[in-house]
This record gives structure tokens, sequence and C-alpha cells, in this order.
């Protein structure tokens, strides 16, 4: 799932954050130490959003992209996440799976200090080439 939202970049007086996103199609706020880094902000912004969202079972705003008028020396522009690639790289919340092996392979594992979440992890990762 791709989105794209428009965003406000705003110069603020502030040196240390001397720039100010506004996402209004979901009423977010973010800031960037340079417009490249507001950009990025806001992309991370609106990815973790949406994940959100979803995970919860809520609507995911639609945007008709239309950009506001640039007042006040603003910049305005269109920022795109793909909401599907965003949650592989950034989405670590672990949930609890119950499984079942062979007894024998649990005991092995067991005395072998095999931690039993890391290793199908690391093969589910393989297997789907993620």
């Amino acid at each position: 799932m791709k989105i794209v939202y428009p965003i406000i970049i705003s110069k603020t007086s502030d040196q240390t954050v001397p720039y100010f996103v506004s996402i209004p199609d979901i009423e977010g706020m973010t800031q960037g130490k340079d417009i490249d880094d507001a950009i990025q902000m806001a992309r991370d912004y609106i990815g973790l959003n949406i994940i959100d969202r979803q995970d919860n079972n809520l609507d995911v705003p639609n945007s008709n992209y239309t950009l506001p008028s640039a007042e006040n020396g603003n910049v305005v522009t269109l920022v795109d996440v793909d909401i599907d690639e965003y949650r592989r790289k950034n989405d670590f919340k672990t949930i609890k799976k119950t499984l079942t092996i062979p007894n024998y392979l649990n005991k092995l594992g067991k005395d072998n200090n095999i931690n039993f979440s890391e290793l199908l992890t690391t093969a589910l990762k393989k297997e789907l080439n993620v």
C-alpha cells in the first residue's frame, strides 16, 4: 500500500530544529534540521501513524493531494510512503505465537541453549526472502 500526503515545511527561529512540518491530512506535526531531514521526518511520522491506525483497525485517511498554497516562504510538497516496506523495516513489535514441535527437538534445543524465537524469526526471514 502506497500513500501520498501533502506536507507544509515552515522555517522557525529555533536554531536546533529550524524546520517545522505540518501534515494536515493526518493532523500530524514533526520537525527537521534541514529540508531533507524535515521530509524524512514527515515520511517517518506518516509511516508510524498509518501502521498504528492499521494495527488498531482505524481508518487510514485518504488525501485529495491538494497542495495548500505556500505562504511566508513555506515549502509545500507531497511525500510518499510505501507502508508495506515501511512496516518491514520499522515494525519490531513482537507477538507471542504458539507452535508445536516434537518433544525430542524441544529437549535438544533447551540442552543446547537454543533461542527458539530467534531461530524461528531467522528461518522465517530466510524463507520469505525478507
